[in-house]
């Protein structure tokens, strides 16, 4: 199995409804464990050059990232307060939180 992407590894807050980092597989496998959950001969993702590369970009800027590539590489582009725990500084949920 060939994937057109580098493994994502972190989760994402911005909109995507991915799940908890301990519930994405390639945060939690290697690339024998993948293979072995899936069920394929081999597995292989896409490296972050190679993104890169394929969108007409030498490398990524790792103090600045041309993309957002948090997913990838968990360098998030905001602070994530409330995952810091920082009580004062808490952060909008678009959720409706049941009372």
């Amino acid at each position: 199995m060939r994937i057109a992407s580098p493994p994502i590894t972190h989760p994402d807050f911005y909109g995507i409804d991915t799940p908890d980092q301990s519930k994405l597989l390639a945060a939690n496998h290697d690339l024998e464990g993948m293979r072995e959950y899936i069920g394929a001969d081999s597995v292989s993702f896409l490296s972050i050059e190679g993104i890169y590369k394929a969108m007409g970009i030498d490398e990524r800027d790792s103090k600045n990232p041309q993309f957002t590539d948090h997913c990838f590489t968990g360098d998030y582009p905001t602070r994530l307060l409330d995952r810091e725990g920082t009580p004062s500084q808490r952060q909008l949920s678009f959720l409706a939180e049941a009372g």
